[in-house]
């Protein structure tokens, strides 16, 4: 009995050590920063375009993430207008045209600009801005969550 006692013991002690070096490891990896920090995305320079004359404008950002794991952008609300997407301008045979796209990745310690004639988002039927007034966006990453920021509306070119 006493010798099945002390085989069980050592049995146990086998898996305990495992998961106590494994433990220890995982523990050092992190602290030293290995692991990583999850993205960690914040808006810049958001502007929107003055409408001009039409249905539609355009909305651009900077998106910068600081940590080392892309996001993605995989939405986009805008509140006061009648709805609002990503869209990327294609250019083929000498003209361009607007593609929607469902998300676009802001990389790991990295920057994400859209630009009117690249990335960007179209707002359909925005509400009635003029120059220096501020339109409210809502975004959404896969990682990163709900961002809430407030786009400047500027002339085309400025």
């Amino acid at each position: 009995m006493k010798d099945s006692l002390i085989s069980a013991g050592r049995a146990a002690l086998v898996p305990l050590v495992a998961c106590a070096v494994a433990l220890g490891g995982l523990t050092a990896w992190t602290a030293s920063g290995a692991a990583g920090r999850p993205a960690a995305v914040t808006v810049e320079d958001a502007r929107v375009l003055v409408p001009f004359g039409i249905e539609n404008t355009a909305a651009m950002f900077r998106l910068r993430n600081a940590g080392d794991a892309d996001d993605e952008l995989i939405g986009v609300d805008v509140p006061s207008a009648g709805g609002a997407m990503l869209s990327r301008t294609v250019v083929k045979n000498g003209a361009g045209s607007m593609r929607m796209v469902p998300s676009a990745t802001v990389p790991a310690r990295g920057t994400l600009k859209m630009t009117p004639h690249g990335l960007d988002i179209m707002v359909y039927r925005p509400p009635q801005v003029r120059v220096g007034d501020r339109l409210p966006f809502v975004l959404r990453f896969r990682e990163s969550g709900t961002i809430r920021a407030e786009a400047t509306v500027v002339r085309a070119g400025s």
